[in-house]
């Protein structure tokens, strides 16, 4: 089986393209996901490190949705299982 590469993938309120960071491998991901849904509810800021080594600081009060997505996964449709 194939590693996963997770990815926080961003919809802005403003539309456009989404935006997708690679997650730093070993993140806990669940701890992470339960993080977004309240930075998500309040429209905190919040620093994410991606795979790079980058810190990306993210305003939640201006996205529409945020999810974390496997990249490894082709496709796949959003909704569909």
């Amino acid at each position: 089986m194939s590693e996963s590469r997770p990815a926080l993938v961003l919809h802005l309120a403003t539309g456009g393209e989404p935006l997708v960071f690679a997650l730093e491998p070993g993140a806990d991901l669940e701890e992470f996901q339960k993080r977004l849904r309240l930075q998500l509810e309040h429209g905190s800021v919040d620093a994410v490190k991606t795979k790079e080594g980058t810190t990306v600081f993210v305003h939640y009060g201006k996205v529409a949705a945020a999810y974390v997505e496997d990249l490894q996964r082709k496709g796949k449709v959003f909704g569909l299982h």
